[in-house]
C-alpha cells in the first residue's frame, strides 16, 4: 500500500521572490542568451521569463528580433523585461566575435554534424557561456554556427526533431545551470 503525502500549493506571497532591485544586484549565472533573428514576440517574451528564473547575465536581441517594450513580448515576459539586462545587436556574427574576444564560449544550439549532445556537454567552472538560439524556421545562421566554439544539440527521439525556440531555451538553460552548480 502506497502512503499518500499531501502537499499544499504555495501562494505567490510564499515564494520568496526577489524585488527588481534585489534581482539587479544579485550575482548572475555565467550564461548569456543570444537570440539570432527570432520572429515570434511570444518566444522572445518566454526567453525573458526563463532568463529571469535562472538569473541570466544578459540577453542579446539580434537582427530582426524585436525589442521591448512591445505588448506581445510583455504578454509572455510578465515583467521580466524590467529585470533581465538586454541589448540589441544588429549583426549576430559581430556580437559573437566581440564576445569571443572577451573569452566567452559561444555555443550554438543547433542540429549539426559533429554536434555535442546536450547530455554529453559539461560546462567548465568560472567560464561564461553564450547560448545562441536561432530563427524558428532557419535556425542559427550558418556563419554563426561556423564561428561557434561548440554546437550543442538537444537529443530528440520522436518524429518531428524540432522544438519551439522558447522550449529549447528552457531545456538548455536548465541543463547548463544545473551542471554549473552555481546555486548550491
Amino acid at each position: 500500500m502506497t502512503k499518500t503525502i499531501l502537499m499544499r500549493k504555495l501562494k505567490n506571497s510564499e515564494l520568496d521572490r526577489l524585488s527588481i532591485d534585489d534581482f539587479k544586484d544579485a550575482k548572475k549565472t555565467p550564461i548569456i542568451i543570444i537570440l539570432d533573428n527570432i520572429r515570434s514576440l511570444n518566444n522572445i517574451g518566454s526567453v525573458f521569463r526563463t532568463s529571469d528564473a535562472f538569473l541570466i547575465e544578459i540577453i542579446y536581441l539580434c537582427g530582426i528580433t524585436a525589442k521591448p517594450p512591445h505588448k506581445d513580448i510583455h504578454k509572455t515576459a510578465l515583467g521580466s523585461t524590467d529585470t533581465v539586462n538586454w541589448e540589441y545587436a544588429e549583426n549576430t556574427i559581430d556580437l559573437v566575435e566581440k564576445l569571443k574576444a572577451n573569452n566567452v564560449v559561444i555555443c550554438a544550439i543547433e542540429q549539426a554534424e559533429n554536434a555535442t549532445m546536450l547530455n554529453d556537454f559539461t560546462p567548465k567552472p568560472q567560464t561564461t557561456y553564450a547560448l545562441v538560439f536561432g530563427n524558428e524556421v532557419k535556425g542559427v545562421s550558418q556563419d554563426v554556427v561556423n564561428a561557434s566554439d561548440i554546437v550543442i544539440e538537444i537529443p530528440q527521439f520522436g518524429t518531428k526533431h524540432s522544438l519551439n525556440i522558447s522550449v529549447s531555451c528552457g531545456v538548455v538553460v536548465w541543463d547548463v545551470f544545473s551542471k554549473l552548480e552555481v546555486r548550491s
